[in-house]
Order: C-alpha cells, then structure tokens, then sequence
C-alpha cells in the first residue's frame, strides 16, 4: 500500500464516521478498529524494508520553487512511531466500543479519534518541516475536540481550551524555528536537514532557532514549565487519554526532540535546556503523582513525570542515552494505555476514581486488578517487566554522565528520588485500590467487564511481560532499527539482558524500590483519608491559576486599550486607521527618499484629462451630498468607478475593464441594500454649544487627511510609472502562455494555471467571508420603520397591515406595481446567462474568465430579486448558493490534485485537443475545470451576500404568535 493511502485511510474513515447514525455504535468501532487494523497490518509489512537502516520515501511535488513538497518518509524511528499510533488505536477502538455509552453521540466521537490518528500519523510520517508542523497542529485542533467531547461539562471545555492555547502557542514558536532552521540549511526537507547538523550549530541563529523549537516541543509533551495542561485534559473520556498519554499528542514533543536529534543535539545549550527541563519535569511530575486522590490524575502526573524521563535521557547528549529514550517511549507507550484502560474499566463499573473511596476490588473484579497491578509494576520499573529495562539503562546513564562535579552527582540522585515517588505513586494505584476491605459506598456494584472491553488490557500486559522476560529476543531488532535514525547510523554499545551484576544501576534501583515502599507506608493513611488536598511544598505553584490569571491580565490590558484607543462610532475608527496606513508607508519614504525614474513620457490627451477631472468632480460632490443624500452621492461613487473601468481600456486591459464594470454593479447593489437598513439622519433641535465647531474641525482634518493619503498615492503611482518595469516578468508569461498555459488570454492564464494557488487561495477566502456574511445575518432583525413600503407602493396598497400578515397578497401587489419591469428583468435572464457562459468559454484565450462570467450571472439572478421580489423568485428557482460554493471549491481544488495523480506539482495544466462531432477540432486545458470552480463560487457567494441582506426585508415581518409565516415586501433594493 502507497504511503500516502496509508495517510488517508484514517481521514476518510473519519469521514465516513461521521455520517454513520447516532446509534450506530457497532458500526462506528469496526469501522474504527478495521481502519487502524489494516493500517498497523501494511505497516507490519514494511518492516524488512527499514530493518537494516533503509528509508522509504515517496514524494509528490507541490511548491518546489519554494521547497513545499508533500513528502512522506518512514525510517526505523517513524515506523516503531507509526505501529504505535496504529496499533493502540485498533486497541482503543476496540475498548472504546464497550466505554462509550449509547446516549453518547459516538459518529462524532470516532470521527474524531480517526482524525486525530490521521494527524499523529501524518506528523510521524512526514519527511518536511512545514509538513511537520502542519501535522503538529492539526494534532492540537483535534485533541482539543476529543478533550472538550463531553462539551456540556465545564472542566472538560476548559481543560480543552487550556490544551489548545498552551500547545497552539507552542505550535507558534515551533513554526518560526522551523523557518529559521530551514534558513539556515538552505531547505525545509527532513533528509537535508538531519545531515546538517554541524552547520545548524555552527551558525549565529542556532540559539535562537533550538530555543523556539524547544518551546514548541516542550509545551507538547507538557514538560516543565508547560506541564499544567496535561492533568486537565483529562476530562476527556478514558478511551482519548489512553491513546493521549500512550501513543499520540504528549508522545508528539519528545519524538520531535528525537527526530530533530542528529541535527539539534551536541551543544551545551540543548543539554542545559533539555535535560533542565527533562529533570524538573520528572521530579515535579513524580512528587505530584503521589498526592493525587483521582486515579486519572495519578496517571497524568506519572505521564508527566515519564516524559520528562525521555526527556532528559535525549537531552544528555549521548547516543546510548537517546537509545534508552527510544526503548522507553515503547515501554512507555503499553504499560501507561494499559493502565488508563484498567483505570477506565473502574470507573466504568464502580461509578468513580476517587482512591479515598475504593478498596477490595481484588475481591470483586479479580482479573482486571491481576493486570491493573502487573502494568503498575512495569511503570515502577519492578525486574522481569519492560519498565524496568528502560529505568535501568536511564540509571546507567545518569551514573556514567561526564560533566560538571555537581551536575554529575545531582544526576543519579534526581534519578533515584524520581524512582523512589513512582513506586510510591505505583502502589497508591494498587494496594489503595484492589487490597484492604470492599469497599461498600460506591455508586456501582463492580463485577468483571465484558470480555472484550478487557482483551486490549490483556494483550498490553502481556507485551509487558513478554518483553520484560525476553528483551533482546522480543524487542532488540525493533530496539536497533527505531533508535539507529536517531543516533545518526551508527548504534553504540548496549545490552537487554536482564542481569548485569549488582552494579551501580541495580543499587539505585534496590534503593529507589525500598524507600519507595517505606516512604508509602509512612504516607498511607494520610493520603487515605484525604489530608493532601494539593501536594506539599509544591501545591500553592499552580500552573493553572498563574495561566488563568494571565489570561484574566491580558484580557484586562486588551479591554483598556480597547477603552482609550477604540470608539463605537465608525468615523473615528476609519480615520486611525487610515492615518496609521499613511504614518506606516512614510516610514520608507523617510529612510530612503522618493526620486523619478528616467523612462520616456508618454504625451498627454485632453480627452483622458477630461474624463478624470468629471471624475474628480463627481467625487468631489459624493462628498458633499453623502450626508442627506445618499442616492445621489451613490450615483456620482459610481461615475468614478466607470472612469476606472475606461482607464482600464484606454490602457488595453480589457480584462480589468470588464472586471471594473462587473463589481462596480455587484457593489452598487451590496451598497443599496446595506443603505437600506440605515435609519434617516434627524438634525438635532438644539444643537449643543460648541458642536458645529468641532464639526468644522473634525472635516478639516479628514480633509487634510484625504488630501495627503490621495496626494500620497498620486506621488507613489507617478514615481513607479516613470521607472521601467523588468522585462524578464511580462517576457516570462506572455513567452509561456500559450505552449504551457494552453491559452493566449495571458491574464486568464496566470490566474488559472501560473498564479493558481494564488486564486485558490481567493476563491476559499471568498467562500469565508460569504459563510460569515450569511451566519452574522441570520439573527440580524432591523427595525420596522426602516422596512416600511415606499410611498408609491403604500398608495397601492393601503392596507399593509394586511399584506404583512398574507404574504401572496403583499406579493401581489409588488408585482403589480413592478409589473414591467419584472417581465423585462424576467425575459433578460436567458439573454444575461447566454452572456455569462460566452464571457466563461472564450475567458482562456479573449478577455472574460470564470470570474467575470461568475459576477455576470450573479447580477441576473440578483435583478430578479430586486424587481419580483424574494418570494417569488425562491418560489419558481432554487438556487442554493451554499451548494455553489462548495461544489465550485470542491471543483477547484479536485482539478488541482488531478494533476498530482500524473506526477506534476499541484495545479499543473495539462492541455488536450479532441475532435468531436460537429464541433470539430477543440482545444481543451485542464484549467478549463478550475475556471469552473471559480465561476460556481463566485456566483455563489455573491448570492448568499446579496440575498442575505435581502432576506431581512422577509424576516422583519415575520409575527411573533407565527414564526413561520413569511411576507415579501415587493423587492429587496
């Protein structure tokens, strides 16, 4: 299977769970444990491929000139990644079938999760730094749906929106580490960059660069000081932390740590950052395990305190070290999924996760409690289980580190205190829980879970056990080939056997166990009955409260400055901003001055003169007559557009002239009906002393300001026309059009094929901003007096009372009074299509294009709305401009993958000439289908504008006492 259908697999899963009922709760887990099934299956496969160190790359060219390649690459590391990612998700899968409950809408929750494990895979598998973070970030967007799932409950909206801010702001600073990081080696792609690690360090931004991608890595896996999110994020279901904290969203920083490593690590800043923040993490997160009284919780903060263990081990710079991070990572990932899933099944049967109130449940549901307690001991780093393999060799390598005396003795001490709380914490979640006597206050009588809700606990134990008895046989190729990426190549000395002699590592290890069962006897019955409320020492430094307190700062700050530097009023707040636009561009012109070019003058004409000082006359009087009357100052705004759209053909480009005159049409219709809604200007009695000075001032100053804004633009224009513009640029398109572009229009060309991405781009803006037109409309209800009929309309009909209350009969009487109009608008719409459709066909090779023609069949839909009213022409067609929308987008964007499928960057035009009958010879480009998208999204989106704000005409008249009941007003201009 194709590595890129393997990264697609999970997200048409997602989609196709998202369509499947509410109640298809069987559906929706098979559909989910067959997609991460046959994943992990193909994956398995290409194990021999990348056992001896080989890379499987496949890449599809997308913005080579700028280094944005799709490229997915799996080595050893990305592999023993991705089996993860796949393998506990069939896992969870499977037990999130029998946790979720029927009430719950589980489409959503598995779309979700399928989602989420596209993400993870795609940001394992990806061989380019943008892509990677890309991939970073949609794992972010999507835990954080999957943590606020249960939206109805508070903690779970803020333990998600506490997850989304910490790690999308880290995702920030991960993106401009990235640029610089690619800046510095001269390419985004992964290869380039992990062989570059001696020019990385060598150059003046490697600090700059490490400390931002850090921070984004760090944040991710919740390492200190970024470590508060995580334990909030566990008012998700069982089932998302389980796959959270084993394989996916935390596990995300340290493998960026580890697949950054070759390039990043080996230099005194990325030890003292590393592994400072590695340690803190690990003692904080272990001291806070202990005192936890909620199971979830317990685990958290061990998560926390295990991934600052990986952490430190990749920040020692030492190979052996990052080998031991990678084995932890696997040891990691079973026994934590493991014990969620036990912790999840006591929840589940018990109806809480408070310690305080279990005990006994050895009694009651003894197979679960044998698992819960053999992963417990794994996470402790008991001998025979694969924790303590990894804590072995991490004690190893604190002992044997080479660096300064008190960093040499601190190290072993950190790692033996560490281990120390873990088995405390370790035995908080078996002997408080499964031993003492039953407990008889609990919500649920607990008995056994079904049988396969325990079959994933079951096989992780077992991959505990398995690889805690036989390391080198079960996991030392797998071991080789994940950590040889990492370490660039070549694998250093190391051994899995399970004795190695009463050595330093095995006399931390003894101390760590035994004082951890002491120091447990000596906290038992406090923490029992509940005496720590928040743990000792360290509980009043509340990540939590110091983040929600910034946020409640900044919020402040924002609404100050809100205060002083902001107004209601629209006048004032046009006028900063343009004043800024102005004191923004003399920046430039202050340092660098403003000079003419030498290019020869083109003699002037009257005529041109003429019609630009008419326009500058009718702007003149728009400003005059904008206050009292609008209509007319509409009218005269409208005469300088058609002065554009004539400079346009005085200049020869036709195409902008036709685009000009189009919008000039488009936006006097928006204008109409957004002046529609605007209350009449009622002159004050008694004006108040002063006003009419403040007034005149208040004028003068806009008229300084339009003055040199104007003047300004003048000068720029003038200074720019005079200089002579670079051949090598109209040279390159109007050479390339026609043999590359398949079209002789060389502005149509360059919108559809050379700037392509560029109106993609556009064209989904497009699609924004009418999606948020139409959503902010929705509730909008203007005031009755600013919807009343016309005079003339009122004289046809008296009783309006009783047209509002019987729409046909307001209908009626509309089209009475527009009755020729109304046929004339009716019999032009055919002739406007026909147009529409001759300015689309001929726009790749004379001027017109999608665009135009787009705009074109809009104001023919919007005439028959404006003369026959909104009724009537909803009544007799139904055009669904959403549709448009998303079919054109969808068009758009299918054409341009079309030409991925043949090899070709994205976008590429591919030309074809076919003879058809009668027709003849027809010379077809590729492009021809973009145009399409582009045509179907503008009309659509000029539509659902236009017709939105027409709407309220319909709307406003709706009774209270029936909501139902519509009436037309007889027009929407």
């Amino acid at each position: 299977m194709s590595l890129i259908v393997l990264l697609l697999l999970p997200f048409v899963g997602s989609c196709l769970a998202a369509v499947l009922p509410h109640n298809a709760r069987n559906s929706e887990s098979i559909l989910a444990g067959l997609v991460a099934l046959i994943g992990t299956v193909q994956m398995a496969l290409l194990y021999p491929q990348i056992a001896d160190g080989g890379v499987i790359r496949e890449e599809i060219a997308w913005l080579p000139s700028l280094g944005f390649n799709l490229v997915l690459r799996i080595d050893g590391f990305a592999w023993l990644f991705s089996m993860l990612v796949l393998g506990i998700g069939t896992l969870v899968a499977l037990y999130a079938r029998y946790y979720m409950s029927p009430e719950d809408p589980v489409p959503r929750f598995f779309a979700f999760f399928l989602a989420f494990m596209g993400a993870m895979l795609g940001l394992v598998m990806s061989g380019n730094l943008i892509q990677i973070v890309f991939f970073w970030e949609l794992t972010s967007l999507f835990s954080f749906l999957l943590i606020g799932y249960w939206h109805h409950r508070a903690d779970a909206r803020r333990g998600a929106y506490m997850a989304l801010m910490v790690t999308g702001a880290g995702g920030l600073c991960l993106l401009v580490g990235v640029l610089l990081l690619g800046h510095v080696v001269g390419s985004y792609d992964l290869d380039t960059v992990l062989a570059s690690g001696d020019l990385i360090r060598a150059h003046a931004l490697y600090p700059v660069l490490l400390t931002l991608i850090l921070i984004g890595a760090l944040s991710k896996s919740a390492q200190f000081p970024f470590h508060f999110w995580l334990p909030h994020a566990m008012a998700a279901p069982t089932p998302v932390s389980a796959y959270l904290h084993s394989a996916t969203m935390v596990k995300a920083g340290v493998f960026l740590l580890a697949r950054l490593w070759p390039a990043l690590s080996g230099s005194d800043q990325w030890f003292w950052i590393v592994s400072g923040a590695g340690a803190c993490t690990l003692l904080l997160g272990a001291y806070a395990a202990m005192f936890q009284n909620d199971l979830k919780g317990l685990l958290a903060y061990s998560t926390i305190s295990h991934l600052g263990l990986i952490t430190l081990l990749l920040g020692l710079n030492s190979p052996l070290a990052a080998v031991a991070a990678v084995f932890h990572i696997l040891n990691h990932a079973t026994f934590k999924a493991s014990l969620f899933m036990a912790a999840g099944i006591i929840d589940h049967e018990s109806g809480t996760r408070d310690i305080r109130r279990l005990s006994g449940l050895v009694k009651l549901i003894p197979y679960t409690a044998t698992l819960a307690m053999v992963a417990s001991a794994a996470m402790a780093g008991v001998p025979l289980m694969n924790g303590f393999l990894s804590k072995e060799m991490f004690f190893a390598e604190t002992v044997f580190i080479t660096s300064t005396a008190w960093v040499e003795i601190a190290l072993p001490v950190v790692a033996t205190v560490a281990g120390t709380f873990s088995v405390v914490y370790a035995l908080r979640f078996t002997v408080d829980v499964f031993f003492g006597p039953k407990a008889t206050d609990l919500p649920h009588q607990p008995h056994e879970p079904p049988r396969w809700m325990r079959a994933p606990v079951e096989l992780l134990v077992m991959a505990c056990l398995v690889v805690g008895i036989f390391p080198a046989q079960s996991v030392g190729p797998i071991l080789a080939t994940a950590a040889r990426p990492v370490v660039g190549g070549t694998l250093p000395e190391y051994s899995l056997a399970i004795w190695h002699g009463l050595n330093a590592p095995m006399i931390m290890s003894l101390i760590a166990m035994s004082a951890g069962v002491v120091l447990y006897l000596l906290l038992r019955k406090q923490l029992k009955r509940g005496r720590f409320v928040l743990p000792p020492l360290v509980g009043r430094f509340n990540g939590k409260r110091f983040f929600e307190r910034s946020l409640v700062l900044c919020m402040r700050l924002a609404r100050r400055l809100e205060r002083k530097l902001t107004t209601r009023r629209l006048q004032p707040q046009l006028f900063m901003l343009v004043l800024m636009a102005v004191l923004a561009g003399l920046i430039p012109f202050l340092s660098n001055g403003l000079s003419w070019g030498d290019r020869p003058k083109i003699p002037g004409s009257g005529v041109f003169v003429l019609l630009w000082l008419i326009a500058i006359a009718c702007a003149l009087g728009a400003a005059w007559q904008a206050k009292y009357h609008r209509l007319a100052a509409l009218t005269m705004v409208g005469v300088c557009g058609l002065m554009t759209c004539v400079t346009f053909v005085w200049f020869s480009a036709p195409d902008l002239a036709l685009t000009q005159l189009v919008v000039e049409v488009v936006t006097t219709v928006l204008i109409l009906l957004g002046l529609r809604w605007l209350p009449r200007r009622i002159e004050d009695a008694m004006p108040l002393p002063g006003s009419e000075n403040r007034a005149r001032v208040r004028r003068l100053r806009d008229l300084v300001l339009a003055t040199v804004v104007g003047g300004g633009m003048a000068l720029l224009s003038y200074a720019m026309l005079t200089r002579p513009t670079p051949n090598h640029i109209s040279s390159f398109y109007l050479s390339r059009a026609l043999p590359e572009g398949g079209g002789s229009n060389v502005v149509n060309v360059m919108l559809v094929d050379f700037r392509g991405f560029d109106t993609l781009g556009e064209i989904t803006v497009l699609v924004a901003v009418g999606l948020a037109v139409f959503a902010l409309l929705r509730r909008f209800r203007p005031p009755k007096e600013s919807i009343q009929l016309p005079a003339q309309q009122r004289l046809l009909a008296p009783d309006v009372v009783t047209d509002l209350v019987n729409p046909r009969s307001a209908n009626d009487t509309a089209l009475g009074f527009m009755m020729v109009p109304a046929v004339l608008v009716r019999l032009l719409l055919p002739i406007a299509v026909v147009v529409s459709m001759y300015l689309f066909m001929r726009g790749h090779n004379q001027p017109g294009g999608g665009f135009v023609a787009g705009l074109v069949m809009s104001v023919a839909f919007i005439l028959q709305y404006m003369v026959a009213g909104t009724q009537w022409v909803e009544a007799q067609m139904r055009l669904r401009p959403l549709r448009w929308m998303g079919t054109g987008l969808l068009c758009a964007t299918l054409t341009g993958a079309g030409s991925l499928l043949f090899g070709y960057p994205f976008l590429t035009t591919h030309t074809a000439h076919l003879h058809l009958p009668l027709l003849g010879d027809i010379h077809v480009a590729s492009a021809l289908f973009f145009d399409i998208g582009v045509f179907t999204v503008v009309v659509g989106a000029t539509l659902l504008i236009l017709t939105a704000l027409a709407h309220q005409s319909v709307r406003s008249h709706r009774p209270s006492s029936q909501p139902k009941a519509v009436a037309s007003t007889g027009g929407v201009a």
